[in-house]
């Protein structure tokens, strides 16, 4: 991926010798989480390190000691090399950080504080990997595993309480097998609940516990009906699961990013409805799709940078794909050789291997060197050429 390039010179320039390389960009700075602490930022520090680059890692002010641990751990792998160092402190470190003479920013969080990382960094044109929030929808055909779809489904809403940005939060399921799959998704969420002995822990962010809050009762003011939980599921720290149905597309359970284990499951006419809804949205990171015979022909048209079929999540666990989304989920890549290429800049070298008798790079080039050009060019390119 970052090796040396020979590019074709074009008949031109058929005495010059083309080669791309890939370039380091020097010092990356990132920019962690606090919900995956290792896990996401690594899709930046490994690629930045294996590029060529030095890092400079900031993770979030709530996982200060999972930094420490990453900055003794490179230390020991590489007493030698001075390539990887930690700084810990509140949000303000954060904005020193991209403010600082580093070469890349990867940041990870909210699209709220992506787009002032992002600001920031253009003062000084800085470069930006931003890996922001989701609103990930699920479409389920007429022909999916009802089964499979409702199990995977819940896990994808539900696992660490809700706290994955890829993880499931809108269910667009054809009317076709709706009533199935409302049906076993509400029988296996009964089996689960939060807490000692759970399945899931708490929220992390007591303030994100008045955002799941708002969203549900927004949900329920517009009409939501409830199959599983309802506006009393909240009970700090922890948020029992919450299955909503029938909810209205301009409720905040539909539009904002809840970070909850909270579900929406709304009902379509045709998986061509499933697909409009699935897309409007602001967001873009993930989805998710259900189809034995058009999985992929569905996920095609889905407006997001993944999409697993048949599955969930499934692309997070493959080390060849890229990550990241569109929209307001974020730009730039981690993961495969995208990755790779992330950090880097290439650099285009031409080198002159003969000289040939015809200039055409001087003041003095000459009549015979202006017609050899235009030959060559309607030779090439004939139409459009007077």
């Amino acid at each position: 991926v970052l090796s040396k390039q020979h590019r074709p010179s074009g008949l031109l320039m058929f005495n010059m010798k083309t080669n791309v390389t890939r370039v380091p960009m020097g010092v990356v700075g990132v920019i962690g989480p606090w919900n995956y602490p290792i896990f996401t930022p690594m899709g930046s520090i490994a690629y930045a390190l294996a590029a060529g680059n030095t890092v400079v890692f900031k993770p979030s002010e709530f996982t200060p000691g999972v930094g420490h641990w990453l900055a003794m751990s490179f230390a020991k792998i590489a007493p030698f090399a001075d390539i990887f160092t930690c700084v810990t402190g509140l949000p303000e470190t954060g904005k020193a950080l991209t403010e600082s003479a580093v070469d890349k920013i990867s940041f990870t969080g909210s699209t709220r504080t992506a787009k002032k990382v992002a600001a920031s960094c253009a003062e000084r044109m800085v470069p930006v990997v931003l890996e922001c929030g989701g609103k990930d929808p699920v479409i389920v055909a007429a022909d999916a595993d009802i089964n499979r779809a409702a199990e995977y489904s819940l896990w994808s809403a539900m696992s660490n309480a809700g706290q994955t940005c890829i993880g499931a939060e809108r269910v667009y399921v054809v009317d076709e097998v709706a009533d199935k799959f409302i049906a076993k998704i509400t029988e296996l969420a009964k089996a689960i609940h939060p807490g000692k002995d759970g399945n899931y822990g708490p929220a992390t962010m007591p303030s994100q516990l008045k955002v799941i809050q708002s969203h549900i009762d927004d949900a329920a003011s517009k009409g939501a009906k409830f199959v599983i939980g309802g506006t009393d599921s909240v009970k700090a720290p922890f948020v029992e699961p919450v299955i909503m149905l029938d909810v209205p597309e301009n409720s905040t359970a539909v539009t904002e990013e809840t970070f909850g284990p909270t579900l929406v499951i709304n009902r379509t006419s045709d998986i061509a409805e499933a697909i409009h809804l699935a897309n409007a949205t602001r967001y873009g990171l993930a989805a998710s799709v259900w189809s034995k015979r058009n999985g992929e022909k569905i996920a095609a048209q889905l407006q997001c940078g993944m999409v697993s079929v048949n599955s969930v999540i499934a692309f997070a666990a493959i080390a060849s794909v890229p990550f990241g989304g569109v929209k307001d989920s974020g730009y730039g890549r981690i993961h495969g050789p995208e990755g790779l290429l992330e950090f880097t800049y290439p650099r285009t070298v031409v080198k002159t291997l003969f000289n040939i008798p015809i200039v055409f790079t001087s003041f003095g080039r000459t009549k015979f060197a202006d017609k050899f050009i235009k030959f060559a060019i309607k030779t090439l390119h004939s139409k459009g050429i007077g």
